[in-house]
């Protein structure tokens, strides 16, 4: 069967497809037509041309099909865009005699969504044929009728439409009747039979004959019944019907059995033949199932309730026949009258359930139609929203919507929206629905994750070891899904700068911090970090935070002891046998790497040759006589000072200085004296040492040798002819002499030649002097010729009184003590603090 796209079949108007603007342009109907009963299949039209699109864009955009009602008739191929019979449609089931008989539906689009808005509509074919509801009419004439009387007969009924409805009626041939054909303002055709001739009962008392309804199908169609005439008997007169034609309005919303109209007609006979009955004509099987008539009164009333949408007005022909069996005809028409029984029905032809919250105003979310029943201002209707939601309505076509967007979405704030549409008509009282519409947002990753601090401090003890966990970052995203999903990390630090990040990690899901290597306090008291955390989303968005770590302090430093040095010499510090009560003999000083209460330092006495004879400050570590040193205390003294720091556990450590106990200077070297053998050992590997660097001395100033000596003879040669011009010696010096005549045996001692003179140099402190220079003084030929071999004093030295020499005697005591730790410095050198290089220092010329 080859199907046409149907002509316009409103003359003057063209036909135009244009495609759904979402602006609120209105969008005009695609027609189209395909005869009725058509096989499922079939080939209604292609609009893939009618919509400007090529095949594949077609199915890209996922064209499909919405029906303007519930069952769905045709089909579309999205691939070629033809459309297609999905069931079979039947023209009469579908509209009855209503006509043009259209199918409405919608084509959708998507990315972006429009609407095609088309109808096809049915062709009628010519599938029935005319039917008289009953094969044979009855007829009573009687025999008085004149020519050219009328009579009216039973309808045939063909649902068919246009040429293919009944169009004319034909008798078979007699010789006493014709049949007239007729048109009502319905469109429906009649029958009149007319008396040809008068009748005469005695000559023929019934007139048979056949009438035969005609269709203007191609092939025409007919249908036929019997036509049986009874003459009867005379009666003069025949009911006459007060009016011809009963107009009459009744509301559609008019309750079953309720009084339509009365019709009445009279009759101017008498007994019998003046009795008249009421009966509706069958002219449609319609009204006899819609009205019904009481035979002696002529009232009409419902048989069942009326339906303006349905039908929408009736033509009822009523007889009334006498008991002659003389009839009559009055036609009844009946207006129906619209109610505003039928609320507007909301249609959804497209929903997007899920919406993205990224998506511009003015997207459409749906697309539906309006739809009332009723007529007039009961059938016009308005759209809106119930409450206030980020949503309107836009107007497409007559009574065709669209729900869009009308502001930016925020899934985070509402993640879904019940959008209520309501329909209200313009009757009265005015009708309404709804429809509720739910549509989801879906995320987008417009939000970076927020940590819950902008910085994060974070407090570990130093030497944890590697993996301890010292707490957990915590950032959340108003996204969801992987959106959410928080990765933390740490941010690489620019080059040059330090790399704390070496000492931290982050876990990547859960933000648990933990260390990587044990750290110490002494290296590292506190750090920073920046940490990232970022989401899944694409593209990842990410923000910051300062992480601070805090090294706390733990006692893992025990104190160290600057002074006095471990390797000092075993006579260590002199101490006169005269020192009162509190004499300052020595300190202790040393320091602790850890902080805080870790590092405060206290000292006391763990052990003493004399426990009762020192005594040590507990905070400033000096060490004191705790009373005069007395004749019955031992020459040497040994202390152990333990110094310990407050930490927990405490750490501690010990300082052991040794002291001699000395009356004078002969004393002292008597003392030291004691124990050559303890001496020899350590003194031997300081003079190897002192070798050692006395051969790379000499070695780097190899080169310089001749200049040396020139230098030195230069200097003696200079120095003998100053001699001659200084001035005697002072009083502070002594000859040998004058320490001879005290009883003093320095040459039994082991010291120094008594032809030689030394200046020591020393300050005026205590035995933290520091020893500067010794060096021989070289006396004026002069001065050795005035002596002369038969003198032991120097006059000079011997005017000096015994008090005097005996202080000068204890100062060279002193110098002896400072020359021997001078001597114990050269192998291992020794820091002097500035405090007593500024000191000032006094001199005194020791003459031996």
């Amino acid at each position: 069967m080859k199907l046409r796209k149907s002509e316009d079949p409103f003359p003057g108007r063209g036909v135009a497809l244009i495609l759904l603007c979402i602006s609120g342009m209105k969008a005009e109907t695609a027609r189209y037509s395909v005869p009725e009963e058509g096989e499922r299949g079939s080939f209604v039209v292609n609009i893939r041309k009618d919509l400007g699109l090529t095949g594949e864009e077609l199915s890209a955009r996922q064209a499909r099909l919405v029906p303007d009602g519930e069952k769905q008739y045709l089909q579309l191929n999205q691939h070629t865009g033809d459309l297609v019979v999905r069931e079979q449609m039947d023209r009469e089931e579908l509209c009855g005699q209503s006509e043009p008989c259209l199918v409405h539906f919608e084509v959708l689009l998507e990315s972006p969504l429009q609407s095609f808005r088309a109808e096809v509509r049915l062709i009628d074919i010519n599938d029935h044929a005319p039917v008289f509801l009953n094969k044979e009419i009855v007829l009573k004439v009687p025999e008085s009728a004149m020519p050219e009387t009328r009579f009216l007969l039973e309808s045939a009924q063909d649902p068919d439409v246009g040429n293919n409805s009944l169009q004319h009626y034909s008798i078979s041939s007699n010789e006493y009747f014709h049949v007239y054909s007729w048109r009502r303002n319905d469109g429906r055709r009649y029958a009149e039979l007319v008396l040809n001739r008068a009748l005469d009962r005695e000559q023929q008392a019934e007139v048979a004959f056949s009438i035969t309804a005609v269709d203007g199908g191609t092939p025409p169609r007919s249908g036929t019944a019997l036509i049986r005439v009874i003459v009867l008997d005379i009666n003069d007169n025949s009911p006459i019907f007060t009016q011809s034609v009963y107009k009459v309005s009744v509301k559609e919303n008019s309750s079953q059995d309720a009084i339509v109209v009365v019709v009445s007609a009279s009759d101017l006979d008498s007994g019998t033949n003046g009795e008249v009955a009421y009966s509706i004509f069958q002219n449609s099987e319609e009204n006899l199932e819609t009205f019904k008539i009481n035979t002696e009164t002529g009232q009409i009333r419902l048989k069942k309730t009326l339906d303006y949408e349905e039908t929408k007005s009736y033509e009822i022909d009523v007889q009334a026949t006498d008991g002659g069996g003389l009839s009559t005809h009055c036609k009844v028409e009946v207006q129906v009258e619209d109610v505003n029984d039928n609320a507007p029905e909301v249609i959804i032809t497209s929903l997007t359930s899920t919406l993205s919250e990224a998506s511009p105003p003015n997207t459409v979310v749906a697309l539906f139609n309006v739809r009332d029943r009723d007529s007039g201002d009961n059938g016009r209707t308005t759209c809106e929203l119930a409450g206030e939601q980020p949503f309107s309505i836009s107007l497409l076509a007559a009574d065709a919507y669209a729900l869009v967007t009308s502001e930016a979405l925020d899934r985070e704030e509402v993640a879904k929206y019940n959008v209520t549409v309501r329909a209200r008509d313009k009757g009265s009282p005015a009708l309404s629905s709804s429809k509720t519409l739910l549509v989801r947002l879906l995320d987008v990753n417009d939000n970076a994750p927020t940590f819950t601090q902008d910085i994060y401090t974070m407090v570990i003890s130093e030497n944890e070891p590697a993996g301890t966990s010292l707490g957990r970052l915590r950032a959340t995203d108003a996204d969801t899904g992987e959106n959410a999903r928080v990765r933390y990390a740490i941010e690489v630090p620019s080059p040059g700068t330090p790399a704390a990040a070496s000492f931290m990690s982050v876990d990547v899901d859960s933000g648990t911090v933990r260390t990587l290597r044990p750290l110490d306090y002494e290296k590292v008291h506190a750090f920073e970090l920046v940490v990232r955390a970022s989401d899944s989303g694409s593209p990842s968005l990410s923000t910051q935070a300062v992480l601070c770590v805090m090294v706390q302090d733990q006692n893992d430093n025990a104190p160290v002891v600057l002074h006095p040095p471990r390797d000092s010499s075993a006579a260590g510090e002199l101490v006169p046998r005269w020192a009162p009560s509190g004499y300052l003999v020595a300190k202790v000083v040393a320091v602790d790497a850890d902080a805080g209460q870790n590092a405060w330092l206290s000292y006391q006495l763990a052990k003493a040759t004399e426990p009762g004879l020192f005594r040590v400050g507990e905070q400033s570590g000096e060490v004191r006589t705790a009373r005069a040193v007395t004749e019955r205390d031992s020459p040497r003294q040994r202390l152990i000072v333990l110094v310990r720091d407050r930490g927990q556990p405490p750490r501690s450590t010990t300082a052991t200085l040794a002291f001699t106990l000395v009356h004078d200077f002969s004393d002292a070297f008597l003392q030291q004296n004691q124990d050559p053998v303890s001496r020899q050992q350590p003194q031997a590997a300081k003079d190897d040492l002192l070798t050692t660097y006395l051969i790379a001395s000499l070695g780097c100033i190899s080169s310089l040798f001749l200049l040396s000596v020139l230098a030195l003879a230069t200097a003696k040669l200079c120095k003998a002819r100053l001699q001659a011009h200084l001035s005697p010696p002072s009083p502070s010096c002594y000859t040998d002499g004058d320490f001879v005549g005290d009883g003093l045996d320095v040459a039994g001692m082991g010291s120094l030649s008594p032809a030689y003179r030394y200046e020591v140099c020393l300050t005026t402190g205590s035995g933290r002097s520091e020893f500067q220079f010794l060096r021989p003084v070289l006396l004026s030929s002069q001065s050795s010729a005035e002596v002369g071999p038969d003198k032991n004093e120097d006059p000079l030295c011997s005017s000096q009184p015994a008090g005097e020499r005996e202080a000068y005697a204890n100062a060279f005591l002193e110098g002896r003590r400072l020359a021997y730790r001078w001597t114990s410095a050269l192998a291992k050198p020794r820091v002097v603090d500035r405090e007593e290089r500024g000191q000032t220092r006094s001199s005194c010329r020791l003459c031996l």
